[in-house]
C-alpha cells in the first residue's frame, strides 16, 4: 500500500497544477495577451517560456489616466506601465511611462520654461483663454498677445523681435497678460523670464556684496523672452537706470530678442520718470533709454476699469 505521506503530496501537487493551469488559462485568455500572440505568430513553446512575463504583464494596470498623481499609482514602478515585446525570440517587458506621467512631466518641463523673479503666484497661473476680452483695449491687448504667438508657433526657432509695452492704470491686468503670454510660450518649449523690476532692482543692490551682480544681470538680459514687469513704479538713481536698465535693454536691442514690459506709465510719462533721479534731471539718458523700448516694444494701451479679476 502505498504511505499516506505520497498520497497526501500527490493531492497537493495536483492542486498546485490545477490552480496553475487555471492561471495560465486566464492569462491567455487576456485580449492583450491573445492579440500579441497573435500579432507576432508565437509559438507554443515560447509561449510557455514566456508565461512568467504574461502573468506579470496581466498583474498590473495598463492605463493610468484615472490615477490622481504618479504617487498614487498602484504599479510597481511608480508611473510606468508594462508593454509586451519580444526580444531575441522570447517574450519581455519593457515599461512605458502613462498618461498620467506624461502630463506630470510636460507640466514640470513648462514650469522650468517660466523663470519667475518677485511675481504673485496667483498671477503665474494665468491663461490666454483666462483673458477677459469685455473692453476694447482687453481685446486689443488680447489680439496683440495672439498676433506674437502664433508668429512663434510658426517658427518657435526664430522668435519674433517686437514684444509689447502693455501700460495703462493700476489693476487693470497687464501682469496676467504677460504671465498668459509667459505659460503659452512654455507649452511651445520656449523659456521666458519674467521680473517683477521694482523688487528686482531692489535686490540688485545687496547682489554687489555677494559678488553675484553681473550673474543676475546676465540671467536676465539674455533671457531668450523677457518680461518687465511695472517698469515705472521704481525708485530710480542713476545708477539703476543706467548701468542695470539700460545694460539690459541695449543688449537685448543688439541681439534682437523679445521684450514685454508693462507699466502704469505710456511711452511719455515713462520718458519723464526715467529722467528724474535722486536729486538730477537727465532728459538725454532718459532718451536713450526710451529709444531702446521704443525700438523693441508695440506700445498697447490697456486704460480701464481697476479690476483684481482679469
Amino acid at each position: 500500500m502505498e504511505p499516506i505521506k505520497n498520497q497526501i503530496q500527490k493531492k497537493m501537487d495536483g492542486a498546485f497544477e490545477e490552480r496553475l493551469a487555471k492561471m495560465q488559462q486566464g492569462v491567455l485568455a487576456h485580449p492583450a495577451i491573445q492579440a500579441f500572440i497573435q500579432q507576432h505568430q508565437l509559438s507554443k513553446t515560447t509561449i510557455e517560456r514566456g508565461m512568467n512575463k504574461l502573468f506579470e504583464y496581466t498583474s498590473q494596470q495598463h492605463d493610468c489616466s484615472q490615477c490622481e498623481s504618479v504617487a498614487l499609482c498602484k504599479n510597481p514602478i511608480n508611473g510606468l506601465v508594462p508593454q509586451l515585446i519580444v526580444e531575441r525570440g522570447n517574450i519581455d517587458l519593457e515599461y512605458v511611462p502613462c498618461e498620467t506621467k506624461r502630463i506630470e512631466d510636460d507640466r514640470r518641463k513648462m514650469a522650468s520654461m517660466i523663470s519667475s523673479m518677485h511675481m504673485p503666484r496667483e498671477v503665474m497661473k494665468a491663461t490666454l483663454e483666462d483673458i477677459k476680452v469685455d473692453s476694447e483695449q482687453r481685446l486689443n491687448a488680447y489680439k496683440e498677445a495672439m498676433a506674437f504667438i502664433s508668429q512663434t508657433k510658426k517658427d518657435p526657432e526664430h522668435l519674433p523681435h517686437i514684444g509689447l509695452y502693455l501700460h495703462g492704470s493700476f489693476g487693470v491686468g497687464k501682469s496676467f497678460v504677460l504671465a498668459a503670454i509667459a505659460n503659452e510660450l512654455a507649452s511651445m518649449q520656449v523659456r521666458t523670464i519674467l521680473v517683477y523690476v521694482p523688487e528686482f532692482l531692489r535686490e540688485l543692490k545687496s547682489a554687489i556684496g555677494e559678488n553675484s551682480l553681473e550673474e543676475k544681470i546676465d540671467f536676465v538680459k539674455k533671457a531668450p523672452v523677457l518680461m518687465l514687469d511695472d517698469l515705472g513704479a521704481e525708485t530710480l538713481t542713476a545708477w539703476t537706470r543706467d548701468e542695470i536698465l539700460g545694460t539690459i535693454l541695449h543688449y537685448r536691442m543688439a541681439e534682437s530678442l523679445p521684450t514685454f514690459i508693462s507699466s502704469n506709465l505710456n511711452y511719455e510719462e515713462l520718458e519723464q520718470h526715467l529722467a528724474r533721479t535722486k536729486g538730477d534731471i537727465d532728459p538725454v539718458k532718459a532718451g536713450r533709454i526710451m529709444e531702446r523700448i521704443r525700438t523693441i516694444t508695440k506700445s498697447v494701451d490697456m486704460t480701464g476699469e481697476n479690476r483684481r479679476s482679469f
